[in-house]
């Protein structure tokens, strides 16, 4: 009896941190998601049941950012995935300046999304002095503003880069622990390339791609400080997603109750694909 006291009691400080950490922000939350609560005029708050979230999902600019979500994650994911295994693959023989190489394909992980995104609009995409512009206009053609005509594709290109990097470093972490002799094996049966990394390495990467697609997944969810700094959900709703609409919601329009709404919407999502994920994952450890 005493034993569990005292067990409960040095668990309790951690418990307490997590309520307030976790537990009372959501309930703030879902308070004033069911609240009329306007910055301008709070005198005018009252108790509104589900109409937030009525106003929320009848926004003009809600399905185009759900979409915009769903384009922006996916092609991240799909992207990265692909060029993180090749790249993974590519490096995973010993060759002179390997180190070097690794550290720089990793490096761009380390930069952070509002360092990223400055990067990528001043230095690369800006259509007077960027290098992409320069590079046009070496060539006799004429430069393309990324920003403005293509701002989706923009920040989709600037994401991938910064997190290639971590699948990569996943996926060479577990290259490095593969076992060589079924790659010898399948070598001395006359097996070639494709078919050793469709048989033996992709199968032993199955876990690895698990995971990375799952956390990757969860953060892609709420991108925020690359369309902020960059396009600023523009133009119109071309490159709104839910996090930058729940933003706008709250601190341009300054309606905290339908942002609320929103946030709490936006942690449904989030909730439905962890949970998927988690199985996937599971699922993918049992084989």
């Amino acid at each position: 009896m005493m034993n569990s006291l005292t067990a409960r009691l040095l668990q309790a400080p951690s418990i307490i941190v997590l309520a307030l950490w976790m537990v009372v922000p959501l309930g703030m939350t879902l308070y004033f998601s069911t609240i009329r609560y306007h910055l301008l005029y709070p005198e005018r708050s009252g108790f509104v049941g589900g109409s937030n979230y009525e106003f929320f999902y009848t926004d003009p600019a809600f399905w185009p950012a759900l979409t915009n979500t769903l384009v922006l994650v996916g092609s991240v994911l799909a992207i990265s995935v692909i060029l993180g295994l090749a790249l993974a693959v590519l490096i995973d023989r010993p060759f002179r300046g390997r180190a070097i190489v690794r550290l720089m394909l990793i490096s761009p992980f380390f930069i952070m999304p509002t360092v990223n995104a400055l990067l990528w609009k001043n230095m690369m995409m800006n259509p007077i002095y960027g290098l992409f512009a320069v590079l046009a206009t070496a060539i006799g053609i004429e430069p393309f503003d990324w920003l403005a005509d293509a701002p989706l594709l923009s920040i989709i290109i600037m994401v991938s880069w910064q997190w290639t990097p971590f699948a990569l470093l996943i996926f060479m972490t577990s290259l490095q622990s593969m076992e060589r002799e079924p790659l010898e094996a399948a070598e001395l049966d006359g097996a070639g390339f494709w078919a050793k990394f469709w048989h033996v390495t992709l199968p032993h990467l199955a876990r690895p791609i698990a995971v990375v697609i799952m956390i990757q997944m969860i953060f892609h969810l709420s991108i925020f400080a690359e369309i902020f700094i960059t396009t600023g959900g523009g133009p119109g709703t071309e490159s709104t997603n839910i996090a930058f609409l729940i933003f706008s919601q709250a601190l341009l329009q300054f309606d905290v109750g339908v942002a609320s709404a929103g946030g709490v919407f936006a942690i449904i999502i989030a909730n439905i694909v962890a949970l998927f994920l988690i199985r996937l994952v599971g699922k993918s450890l049992t084989v």
